[in-house]
């Protein structure tokens, strides 16, 4: 497989995003509370796992990307944001967050080797 594969891509895309919501409360201006220590709680996390996934890709990495992601996508209603521009920057972010960790599983599991029953003739 080649050393950047649309895997390790959607890896570096996911660090990025991860980066953005982390630094989002700064850069949208977030008012304090839920908003702002969602952003950042899950903003590291998404990081943190994109970084492990470009060092030793495991699936599971991929599985907890696509959770954080629809987490980040209901977390405004669940967490009764006040700030319009939090919800936005969630929604957006958790749903390409999980679609890059929805088609990286999907793709592992299209590409996976097949096990087909042996066949001995009697």
């Amino acid at each position: 497989m080649d050393d950047w594969s649309s895997a390790k891509l959607g890896d570096v895309v996911n660090l990025i995003l991860g980066m953005i919501l982390f630094f989002s409360p700064w850069l949208f201006d977030l008012s304090a509370g839920a908003q702002w220590q969602t952003a950042s709680i899950t903003g590291i996390f998404i990081a943190v796992l994109s970084i492990a996934a470009l060092a030793a890709f495991a699936l599971w990495e991929e599985w907890l990307n696509l959770t954080a992601g629809l987490t980040l996508i209901v977390s405004p209603w669940l967490l009764d944001f006040q700030n319009s521009d939090a919800m936005t920057v969630d929604i957006a972010i958790g749903a390409m967050v999980a679609a890059l960790a929805a088609f990286e599983v999907w793709h592992n599991y299209a590409n996976a080797p097949r096990i087909e029953p042996s066949r001995t003739h009697q």
